[in-house]
């Protein structure tokens, strides 16, 4: 199988019904931030140690598979069987979260993102998690979209977020608190 078809270069790409549409369209950056994400979360768990925290990491990954097949369904789509969303992937990550947080000094002020490699792609993910959720909200404000999708990458963003705190703990790196000047 060719990698190249050349189905889009005038500019439009297929959804997994076949039907194409342009690449300009807020489905298809949403689900292609989704991709980017991805991309992210697999350089977070490239820098993970932790084989726990490298398996939640992994799990996201699929999970992110499974919502961008989601957005790249039309809605109502039958043909194709598509992965079923869970709403305990949310609560997984709020367990996670509160795991990892039992551990981790009170929060007292915002942080400046960096202080260790791992802890700078975690906090990159973050904000590419959050871009993706605002493009997810945009489609849902046009069509229908699976309301645990946006519930998902709110509540990734989160997870990502901590994550950080915890990886810049493990490594012992310095969390910097940001102190707006006066």
């Amino acid at each position: 199988m060719k990698i190249y078809t050349k189905t889009g270069d005038q500019g439009k790409t297929s959804l997994l019904s076949g039907k194409r549409v342009e690449k300009y369209q807020p489905r298809i950056d949403a689900y292609g931030t989704l991709d980017e994400l991805n991309s992210c979360v697999g350089m977070v768990r490239d820098h993970m140690s932790n084989p726990k925290r490298k398996e939640e990491v992994l799990a996201v990954q699929d999970q992110l598979f499974s919502m961008g097949s989601h957005l790249a369904s039309e809605p109502g789509q039958t043909e194709f069987p598509l992965p079923k969303l869970e709403e305990s992937w949310i609560s997984d990550l709020e367990t996670a979260m509160d795991t990892m947080n039992e551990d981790l000094p009170a929060l007292t002020s915002f942080i400046l993102p960096g202080g260790h490699v791992a802890v700078s792609h975690c906090h990159i993910a973050r904000t590419v998690c959050r871009r993706a959720e605002r493009g997810v909200v945009y489609v849902a404000s046009e069509e229908e979209v699976d309301p645990v999708i946006t519930k998902y990458l709110n509540r990734l963003s989160d997870y990502l977020f901590v994550l950080s705190r915890w990886v810049s703990d493990s490594v012992r790196a310095e969390e910097i608190p940001w102190i707006p000047k006066k």
